[in-house]
């Protein structure tokens, strides 16, 4: 997973609230199991309306209960691989924010009168070790749980996470009794 820090760049306005999974990637794109190539059906039935068009932005703006609805992995994989790395909203649906921040998507919670404001801005500075979203109307601060932020500044998914603990594992392998053949080297 990438490190983050700073985010900067357009901002591109989804103003809808209440945006579910179903809609961030309609279930006949999940069939799967890589994380690229979903960008091009992220948000696939409204994509066909008359006048739709949203830019390709590290941000995207949106309203609140972004991400509700189930619980698909895909949802952030497809905003991802779209080109988005930020998302700022009033809220989130709790395991669609969790999703974000397993794979290096910042999810980024603001008052509702902030996102409008950013919306209108069109450019902003996201910087996760300061926690401070920047834009004409100023600097917002916002909260983030220590851990997740110390995860997503130094890259760290799951898998990075428990290697942290390589040489614990290395250690309990090595003093473990063993009856049997070994099934792993190093």
């Amino acid at each position: 997973m990438k490190a983050i820090n700073i985010i900067e760049g357009g901002v591109s306005v989804l103003a809808r609230s209440d945006v579910d999974t179903d809609q961030i990637i309609p279930k006949q794109f999940l069939k799967r199991v890589e994380r690229t190539g979903f960008g091009e059906f992220l948000f696939y039935d409204w994509a066909k309306e008359p006048g739709w068009h949203l830019p390709v932005n590290p941000i995207l703006a949106t309203g609140a209960n972004f991400g509700s609805g189930s619980s698909r992995e895909h949802a952030p994989w497809a905003l991802e691989d779209y080109g988005f790395q930020a998302i700022v909203a009033p809220s989130f649906a709790d395991i669609f924010y969790s999703n974000c921040t397993k794979i290096g998507l910042l999810p980024v919670v603001l008052p509702e009168d902030q996102v409008k404001a950013l919306m209108e801005a069109g450019e902003a500075e996201i910087n996760l070790q300061e926690q401070t979203v920047t834009f004409a109307g100023g600097v917002v601060p916002f909260d983030i749980d220590p851990e997740i932020a110390r995860r997503l500044l130094e890259g760290l998914d799951d898998i990075g996470i428990t290697l942290e603990q390589q040489h614990l594992i290395d250690a309990y392998e090595a003093e473990r009794e063993r009856s049997g053949p070994v099934t792993t080297s190093l």
